[in-house]
């Protein structure tokens, strides 16, 4: 009976092995869910003209309608946004909420640690946005270096904080807010001397901000600090990365491409030709 139920015992423990072994090798990937279904989900956090909600509910933006176009054409048709804060983008896609990041974000050493990116889509410079006529005379993170009464604003999580603090501004002087919203509304009441962000969202948010603001025309960065716009996916999800990849290289740069994005100030100025490799280098 002892000899029976050791051989019982180890039939079953091969019997679930194989069970195993037969449900991971029928798991689906994630580029074979969203082709099955139709659909796929993006985060994106709400910064004009990257990404961000209308009145009317519809998202749209550069990212958005990029992601539209090059998920139809890997046979996906049907796109749901989930919104949440910039500080959470990374995390979110990490736990699940979304299955890709489609909201400008820059391509940097430390995120490529966490996800896959594309080929970048779009390059852009960073500005100051200030009171208006620049009282202070503010044009560079070295002029808010030398008045350490500058209070500069910041997007949490982005990567003006990482270039503020490596240009010698303390954490004294900035700011972190969650949005750019958040950004205006401490530039207008004067808690804050300066936002810092893209050279679009920084006009954005003048043309929202009214006769109080501006976006200064001038502002002298290190070129390194050029941002390189991408979306983003888990690690785990390579076959997803690869096949938008190939869709967005045919795309990009077309004439329909830049038709889309003009509605968002982006013109064949904004194009390049650095890859994620490239990116990726020291």
């Amino acid at each position: 009976m002892k000899t029976l139920s050791k051989t019982s015992a180890v039939a079953a423990l091969i019997g679930i092995a194989a069970i195993g072994l037969c449900i991971a090798a029928s798991a689906e990937t994630t580029l074979e869910r969203v082709q099955r279904t139709g659909q796929i989900r993006i985060g994106y956090a709400n910064e004009a003209p990257f990404a961000y909600t209308l009145p009317d509910g519809k998202v749209t933006g550069e990212s958005p309608e990029i992601a539209k176009v090059v998920f139809n054409q890997i046979g996906v048709k049907k796109i749901d946004a989930v919104l949440t804060e910039w500080g959470g983008l990374i995390p979110g896609l990490m736990a699940g909420r979304f299955d890709v990041i489609a909201a400008g974000m820059y391509v940097t050493p430390e995120r490529l640690q966490q996800v896959l990116f594309t080929d970048p889509h779009y390059q852009i410079g960073d500005t100051l946005l200030v009171a208006k006529g620049n009282p202070l005379n503010l044009h560079s993170y070295a002029d808010i270096v030398k008045n350490p009464k500058v209070k500069l604003a910041v997007m949490s999580g982005t990567a003006e904080y990482t270039y503020a603090r490596k240009a010698g501004i303390s954490d004294s002087q900035i700011m972190q807010v969650p949005n750019t919203t958040a950004e205006l509304q401490a530039v207008r009441t004067r808690r804050a001397h300066a936002a810092v962000g893209t050279q679009l969202t920084m006009k954005d948010l003048a043309v929202k901000g009214g006769k109080s603001v501006e976006a200064i025309t001038t502002f002298e960065d290190d070129p390194a600090h050029i941002g390189y716009g991408a979306l983003a996916f888990r690690k785990d999800d390579k076959d997803l990365r690869d096949a938008v990849n190939v869709a967005l290289k045919a795309w990009v740069g077309s004439e329909e491409h830049l038709k889309t994005v003009a509605p968002f100030g982006f013109d064949s100025s904004n194009l390049t030709t650095k890859t994620v490799e490239e990116l990726a280098q020291p």
